[in-house]
């Protein structure tokens, strides 16, 4: 059988709960002023999952490696 991945990924990014989650970390990125093409990250010390928010006092920038390492923890 073979997977339709294009089809997986619409039905997932395309549900309201992940659209929100997308602005949120869109407006995030804005924050803190990182441009397209930045090779930084924003890494919320309190993640959003967990009840944080995107309050300057909870975000930094940091490297895609570091910020992956890290998930929702």
């Amino acid at each position: 059988m073979v997977r339709d991945y294009k089809k997986e990924y619409r039905d997932y990014h395309g549900k309201p709960e992940q659209k929100k989650n997308r602005a949120k970390r869109n407006k995030a990125r804005k924050d803190m002023g990182l441009k397209v093409g930045d090779k930084r990250e924003v890494d919320h010390k309190k993640p959003l999952s967990r009840g944080g928010s995107n309050k300057k006092r909870n975000l930094r920038a940091v490297s895609r490696k570091t910020n992956r390492k890290k998930g929702n923890k």
